[in-house]
């Protein structure tokens, strides 16, 4: 991984990844169905994304009741958050440089050739 890339977190590279923990970020805790609907992914994809972020420390999982009917809660961990707000500001620093270095090719001649 490059200088300008260490601040990436690999658990949210993929796009749904992001999208969960992106959405978690939002609120102190969320109900997985609220999640899924969102996030528009499956159960099975939900259960085993949270699952793995749950190892990775970046999530939280908590089972209860409302009532009698079970209820599963997903939240971002402090570490989460920390890890999600480094890898949205890479991917601004990232983003930024980019444009930073196509004003540069429009600007210089023959650079963009």
């Amino acid at each position: 991984m490059t200088k300008a890339h260490q601040g990436l977190e690999p658990a949210f590279l993929h796009p749904t990844r992001l999208a969960v923990v992106a959405f978690l970020s939002g609120c102190v805790e969320a109900e997985f169905r609220a999640v899924r609907e969102n996030c528009e992914i499956s159960e099975p994809t939900l259960s085993k994304l949270a699952t793995a972020l749950e190892s990775e420390g970046h999530l939280k999982i908590r089972k209860g009741y409302i009532g009698r009917r079970p209820r599963t809660w997903l939240s971002l961990t402090g570490s989460g958050r920390i890890r999600l707000d480094s890898h949205l500001a890479t991917l601004q620093e990232i983003a930024a440089q980019n444009t930073r270095n196509a004003a540069i090719l429009e600007t210089e001649p023959g650079l963009s050739d």
